[in-house]
Formats: C-alpha cells, structure tokens, sequence
C-alpha cells in the first residue's frame, strides 16, 4: 500500500494550485473593458443609483479587499452574489452543473468508443493501408474546430436528416441522452484524434514488449495476446493524457454548450463575462479548476492502480 502515499500529501499541493488560478481569475475577470453597474441598470442610469450597485456588491472597494472578501466567502463555503441573476452564485453553479458534467461525461464516452477500436485496427495491421487511413483521419481531426464541427453536425444530422434534436438539453433521461448525442460527439471527435494517435502507438509498443512475446512462447493465441496483455498496458498513457487534456475538454464545453444552447455552466460563463458578472465568472471558473485538479488526482490513483510499477 506504500504506492498509495501520495495520496495523503497529494491533496496539501493543490491548494497552492487553486490559490493562484484564483489570484489569476480574479485579476483577469477586473481587466475586462465595462463597469457591471452600468451593464447592469443601463446607459440612462443616475449616478446615485450606479453608485448604490457599486456599494451594495462591493465594486467601489479598493481591488486588495475585493480580492480578501473572495478569499473569505471561498473559506466559508460561498462564491458571493450574481449581480445580473440575484442569487448566490453557488446555487446557481448547482442548478447549472448537470448539463456539463453529462457533456464531459458523454464526449468521453463517445471518444474511448471511437479511438479504442480505431487504435486497435491501425497497430495491429501497422503499415497497410488501414493503419494510414486511421493516421490520417485522426491528425485532421485535430484541426477542426468545435464550433464549425458542432454546426456541421447540426446541418447533417438535425436538419437534414431530422435524426436528432438541434439544441437544448431536454425534460425526461431519453430527451436529455439523445440532445446529448450531437454535441457530446463534437467534443469526442477533437478528443479521440489524440487518444488514437496515443493509444496506437502504446499498442504497437505493447506488441513487440517481451510480455507479449512470451505470452506468445505459451502458445496464446494472437488475439488473446492483443487483448490481455497489450490493451490493458496501452490504457496507463491513455489515462495520464485523458487527465491532461481535461482541463482542455472542459474549457471546449463553454463553445459547445454556446453552438448547441445548453444551460450549463459553460453558457453561464459566456453570459456572465458579457454582462461583467464577475461573481459568476469567478464562481464558474473555480470550479473547472477544481474539477480539473480533482480529475488529474483521481487519474494518479487510477494510474498507480492499473501500473503496479509507477510509484508518484
């Protein structure tokens, strides 16, 4: 169990971690062009009236205590108020949090359903024709963007085809899955572009591996070698890019949910920077950032546990 250690002081280094994406965010959000006060009750406003928004959410307090009262709220459990929304910002993010966490968890899904087999096909036929296909198909994948693939699939599947739902996210599970499909397959064809070119070449490693040339000596079928003994070790890169790219295919639900007009946390970014929310920004952003350190954490114990052998 010494392998596991890391798993008792691992958590004291991302908090220095999350204090300077907070010092970041928080300097970021105040460089944004525009007074909230003004956005907020318009250009006709008395100055009485911008003065007493500016008061009431702490705008006219020198940027040092700002950043203190974000700090104090943080430590009891609280991300301050939404100035466009008048609710908290915490409960907004929570009512906001299901359509994001269904996106990221749906775009995984479909990208380990398209690269695994992709990968599989190109190492074990390495050189044929297949093999360039699936190269060349995965490195052009990186080069489109969400936004103009979302919009493409919206054209192909939802108006030509009438298959599936333009946009929205849904009432009922069978509603929100297939609203999920399209954009959740946005993000699973940038992503599995990586995971193929990864995963392929961790694969052709794991063939010409001495585990698997003995596995072979026992009389193990071709297959079965494949299978048992070079996936299950191609899988531990996989994880740590997986865990590394993460924070990229969060930051890529905030355009995805934009092109498909999901409610989710992405869309309240993009509201919130618009309108000078900088609560909600504030709020959404640490929460990515927390998603993200937690990912990468619970990626180590998944890599540890599946690599006997890798000590962190």
């Amino acid at each position: 169990m010494h392998r596991y250690r890391f798993v008792l002081f691992r958590p004291l280094q991302l908090v220095p971690v999350l204090f300077g994406i907070s010092v970041i965010t928080f300097l970021l959000v105040r460089l944004i062009p525009g007074d909230p006060a003004r956005i907020l009750l318009g250009t006709r406003a008395t100055p009485s009236a911008l003065a007493n928004i500016r008061t009431q959410y702490g705008l006219d307090e020198p940027v040092w205590l700002q950043y203190f009262y974000f700090l104090k709220n943080l430590g009891a459990g609280e991300m301050g108020r939404s100035t466009l929304y008048k609710v908290d910002v915490l409960k907004l993010i929570t009512t906001r949090i299901e359509p994001t966490l269904a996106l990221v968890g749906m775009g995984v899904f479909l990208a380990l359903l398209i690269a695994v087999p992709f990968a599989a096909l190109s190492a074990r036929r390495q050189g044929s024709l297949v093999d360039h296909a699936v190269r060349l198909v995965s490195t052009a994948g990186l080069g489109f963007p969400s936004f103009w693939l979302g919009a493409m699939l919206i054209i192909f599947f939802a108006v030509r085809l009438e298959w599936l739902p333009v946009s929205g996210y849904g009432e009922t599970f069978r509603e929100k899955l297939s609203h999920l499909i399209l954009p959740g397959l946005t993000i699973a064809l940038s992503l599995s572009a990586v995971l193929t070119r990864t995963l392929r070449a961790a694969m052709i490693a794991g063939l010409a591996s001495d585990v698997a040339t003995a596995a072979r000596a026992r009389g193990m079928p071709e297959s079965r070698v494949f299978w048992r003994h070079v996936v299950p070790n191609a899988l531990v890169p996989t994880v740590n890019l997986l865990a590394v790219n993460i924070g990229w295919l969060i930051g890529g639900t905030v355009v995805v949910e934009s092109v498909f007009a999901i409610a989710g946390l992405g869309q309240l970014m993009v509201r919130g920077i618009f309108t000078r929310d900088y609560m909600v920004v504030q709020g959404v952003t640490m929460t990515f950032a927390l998603a993200t350190v937690l990912i990468n954490f619970a990626a180590d114990i998944i890599t540890v546990t599946l690599d006997p052998r890798i000590k962190l």
